[in-house]
């Protein structure tokens, strides 16, 4: 928790450890990749107490003993239990001038900081013991119980509209849901899953596209939650049988954040998924993209076209919106008329003329997109092209003077081609109304608290020899200038990685950025796709082009330290 290199100074200018166990316990906590601290109090080399009160000391912070503490319940709901489990934070007083906290890390800036925005009071930061930490969770545990005996003794009563809005309203149910919502938003969830098992219901978070276990509540708890959402979403509390789909958002003085609520029944219950979208969330700007230099070169020559299309392709989740945004935001100035169709609106752009697709009143891609087109605009973005009859509207817009972003699933940016013209648009209108294809995915980069270097053993490179051609990956970094020499031998070049620690969950892994391939449709490109060339021919000449593949961006990134090869290989050889 504490960092190593501080703990090992003040308690080498202590006289708590003899000088050569702690050496010893030091050498431990790198091999096993543990707290020194806690190796101490397992050899019984110090007291828990006054080994933290030694470090408190040395840190110049206050210490306080909760291992037999009680806890006011309104004090101990400050910090939502799900914040208090991960970072091994809690609050044990409060007054009228400041919120005194107790951790084990009182590094945890950015916690500190969410928490003063929360109580709007300066936070007093102590240092306590891990089994003060522990004892104090157990006490929302037992707290928590009994709210769940009396949600569950309210629905005994019935399970009717009126009683489920009752269940919905009522405190705990309330408290419940908010502690889940206010945690997501803390960890920058993408999605929160509630999922209705046998014996109880399990909640889950995707936290960079990975979805991780939260807690499990008592099977009781389940159709009082579900109706607080549906309620919250605006949706019928009484109807089960049918999937349902709704939003909602809350709005603070810090922040404003969007739900997208999903409910589909499954044989335990309802099933209920919420895309969390930060609405305040700054726009990136295409240098946060995460493009190397060429490429990046390559899409602002080609955004700054007055008409043509740029298309961004990948799986669902691989950060297609989030690119189409930023491009959008950049071109968005007084002298140029913007308008989308999308399916869903994720975020609100000023100046945008934005509208949500209807299918139940037939307000398609392709019906909005014709309507658009009667708008006047300079530049079109349509969310996806799901069918013929969209792909032509748009080819068709950009030969007729308009700049259109759109979106496409394909696994990379040679297939996109091939793959409107089995849709059905003339191999003409591709070659002559593309400009560019994007082919992306986002890969977690390394937390900065917890990355070290290494270098590759020879069972990793034999290994990696059989996914990926090495010699290419290492004519492609010298090249790139990320290497001196391809012919250096792989097990000298050092890498990254994140050993984990608490600000990244344990996972070494904090954050995502882009890897990116781009086409650019030069005459050449046109002349394949005029033929109706297929993929394999396209993929030769982009890459004797200088094409940088996803692929190579990844190494190129793994490289400077940004994300691991694990990584780069988890999201392209999948």
């Amino acid at each position: 928790m504490i960092n190593q290199k501080k703990l090992y100074n003040i308690l080498s200018n202590s006289n708590v450890i003899a000088s050569d166990a702690l050496e010893a316990a030091i050498q431990e906590s790198k091999n096993q990749r543990t707290d020194v601290a806690q190796i101490l109090v397992n050899k019984n080399l110090a007291s828990e107490t006054i080994l933290y009160e030694t470090i408190a000391s040395g840190l110049k912070l206050p210490f306080v003993d909760l291992s037999a503490a009680k806890i006011r319940r309104d004090i101990l709901t400050i910090v939502p239990e799900p914040i208090a489990q991960l970072h091994h934070i809690v609050s044990f007083d409060k007054t009228d001038k400041a919120l005194k906290v107790a951790t084990l890390d009182p590094d945890d800036i950015q916690t500190f900081e969410f928490l003063e925005k929360k109580v709007d009071l300066p936070i007093e930061i102590h240092l306590t013991t891990p089994s003060g930490i522990t004892s104090v969770l157990k006490q929302y545990r037992k707290g928590l119980r009994a709210e769940f005996r009396e949600i569950t003794a309210e629905q005994v009563e019935g399970a009717g509209p009126e009683n489920l809005k009752q269940l919905a309203e009522d405190v705990p149910v309330v408290r419940i849901v908010d502690t889940l919502l206010e945690h997501a938003i803390f960890e920058n969830a993408s999605d929160i899953h509630i999922e209705p098992t046998e014996k109880d219901t399990v909640v889950r978070y995707r936290i960079d596209g990975i979805l991780r276990d939260v807690m499990a509540l008592p099977k009781q708890i389940q159709s009082g939650v579900v109706a607080r959402i549906k309620i919250l979403a605006n949706l019928k509390i009484d109807e089960h049988r049918l999937p349902q789909d709704g939003r909602f958002k809350i709005e603070t003085d810090a922040q404003r954040v969007a739900f997208r609520v999903s409910i589909l029944p499954v044989f335990d219950g309802e099933k209920i998924v919420l895309r969390v979208l930060n609405e305040s969330a700054q726009a990136l700007t295409l240098e946060q993209l995460g493009l190397q230099p060429h490429p990046m070169e390559l899409l602002q020559r080609n955004i700054s076209k007055p008409h043509g299309i740029i298309y961004v392709t990948g799986p669902t989740g691989s950060g297609k919106t989030t690119t189409l945004y930023t491009i959008i935001t950049k071109l968005n100035t007084p002298s140029v008329n913007i308008s989308t169709i999308e399916d869903p609106i994720e975020y609100r752009m000023q100046r945008v003329n934005q509208t949500q697709v209807n299918p139940k009143i037939n307000l398609t891609f392709a019906a909005g997109l014709r309507s658009l087109l009667r708008q006047d605009p300079n530049i079109i973005m349509v969310g996806e092209i799901r069918d013929t009859e969209t792909a032509e509207i748009a080819t068709h817009a950009a030969m007729t003077g308009h700049l259109v972003l759109t979106t496409l699933h394909t696994n990379d940016a040679v297939t996109t081609l091939p793959r409107l013209t089995e849709m059905g648009v003339p191999s003409f209108l591709v070659a002559s109304t593309t400009n560019l294809v994007i082919a992306q995915r986002l890969v977690r980069k390394i937390c900065t608290h917890c990355i070290e270097s290494y270098t590759l053993t020879r069972t990793a490179i034999a290994n990696l020899a059989k996914q990926i051609n090495l010699q290419n990956i290492l004519d492609v970094l010298e090249h790139e200038g990320a290497i001196a020499s391809a012919k250096q031998a792989p097990e000298t070049l050092l890498f990254y990685r994140g050993r984990g620690c608490r600000q990244c969950g344990d996972s070494g892994y904090k954050g995502r950025i882009g890897i990116y391939e781009l086409l650019e449709v030069t005459p050449a490109v046109s002349d394949i796709i005029l033929r109706r060339g297929n993929a394999d021919e396209l993929m030769a000449l982009a890459v004797k082009q200088g094409m940088l593949t996803m692929l190579y961006d990844g190494f190129l990134k793994a490289k400077a330290g940004t994300t691991t090869i694990e990584e780069i290989l988890r999201v392209t050889k999948e």
